[in-house]
């Protein structure tokens, strides 16, 4: 039986049930429709409303330190420059989507928010800002409506015919898309997803579980029950800085630990995998070094930004009160501008915008990218350049 961190007390494990399978073996070959067949073992998945995590005190003191961590970066984070919270919260969204093979460009995420849709994998980062959003404009009531929510600001505009409900279908991870017969996993039959749920919102209440492991085996079983047919690791991910804003450990800040994640991806994978099989400890784990890590990277992009807007504000002859110094806030947070973006920003005209842009691109702040009146768009170089080296940082892993 397995152990939580070479303690004796077991974590309930997943068990299986033999499920018949009634999908269509038309584009199935003749040859490979046996494979596809007949039953299935489909995931049941124990209730953890009441359960205990008896975790290593070498594991719980990891999660503690980590703990403490994230509220110093939270508050210090807090009193830094003002964009910085919607800095971290695009950081994470990029981050945690990275994580489901979607990437892009800091430049193509900042021009996917003003619009542009010409890049599938940006407007996807994108929609995951709305989710993270979302998940921390719900925190207060962390249950199932909320959920279903918050994936809806994920998934309404690519898949809106899975939104607003849990799944109705059998979905599998790995394997074929004929069925699921040869999946890595397969989680539960959609009859028993109402139920799971239930039994997860109610574990979400619980306050008698330190918060990173809360949040760490919450979002384990979040991922086992997989609610819904698309976008569950990036809504399960959400939900953790959900819980981490309900339970009063961040208040403001977004902590990018989905780019403490992306360090180490098999890891994260197989502490999921250990977890369906009854021990905990891997991913409380694996959630605590995500945590430090995530600081690290996080105060790194913090001093690079602060760094770049000190050089700016030195650089501009302007007043304080001038549009085109109250518009460094305004490019810091999102680095691709046009001139509608920046008036409806700082409540001024459009003439002020484009003379408060010209001051920009003289003192070099911004360059003009796109031509014509149309699609002019101005971009913040360094800006750009750093949100980039958040993502090699992590890349070079």
């Amino acid at each position: 039986m397995p152990t939580q961190g070479g303690n004796s007390v077991p974590w309930p494990r997943v068990s299986y049930q033999p499920t018949p399978w009634a999908g269509d073996l038309d584009d199935v070959p003749r040859r490979h429709q046996s494979k596809f067949s007949g039953l299935y073992e489909a995931a049941i998945v124990p209730p953890i409303e009441t359960a205990r995590a008896h975790l290593s005190p070498e594991i719980r003191a990891a999660a503690d330190e980590a703990t403490a961590e994230i509220a110093r970066f939270d508050a210090d984070m807090s009193a830094g420059i003002s964009p910085l919270p919607a800095i971290l919260l695009r950081s994470e969204s990029a981050s945690s989507s990275q994580i489901e093979h979607l990437t892009a460009t800091a430049r193509a995420i900042a021009s996917a928010e003003l619009g542009d849709v010409s890049r599938h994998n940006a407007s996807e980062i994108v929609a995951n800002s709305r989710l993270m959003e979302a998940a921390i404009a719900l925190a207060d009531r962390l249950d199932g409506a909320s959920i279903i929510e918050m994936h809806r600001h994920l998934m309404q505009k690519s898949r809106p015919d899975i939104v607003g409900h849990w799944r109705t279908q059998q979905v599998w991870i790995g394997g074929r898309s004929h069925g699921p017969h040869t999946a890595e996993f397969v989680p539960p039959h959609h009859d028993r997803v109402l139920t799971a749920m239930d039994d997860l919102v109610a574990y979400l209440a619980r306050d008698d579980v330190p918060v990173l492991e809360q949040a760490a085996i919450a979002h384990a079983q979040f991922e086992t029950i997989h609610p819904f047919p698309d976008g569950n690791g990036r809504t399960g991910r959400a939900i953790v800085h959900s819980m981490l804003k309900a339970k009063g450990l961040t208040r403001d800040v977004t902590v990018p630990v989905s780019a403490g994640l992306l360090l180490d991806i098999d890891r994260y994978f197989a502490a999921l995998t250990a977890y369906r099989a009854g021990d905990p400890a891997a991913i409380v784990e694996c959630f605590a070094d995500a945590a430090f890590a995530a600081v690290r990277n996080g105060r790194r992009l913090a001093t690079e930004l602060d760094e770049v807007r000190r050089r700016w504000q030195k650089s501009l002859n302007v007043r304080s009160d001038a549009a085109a110094h109250r518009a460094i806030d305004v490019v810091t947070a999102q680095p691709v501008i046009d001139v509608a973006y920046l008036a409806e920003s700082l409540g001024i005209s459009d003439r002020r915008a484009g003379d408060a842009i010209g001051v920009l691109v003289e003192n070099e702040v911004l360059t003009q990218i796109g031509s014509g009146a149309r699609n002019r768009r101005w971009q913040a170089p360094d800006v750009l350049r750093a949100l980039d080296n958040f993502s090699d940082r992590i890349a070079r892993r």
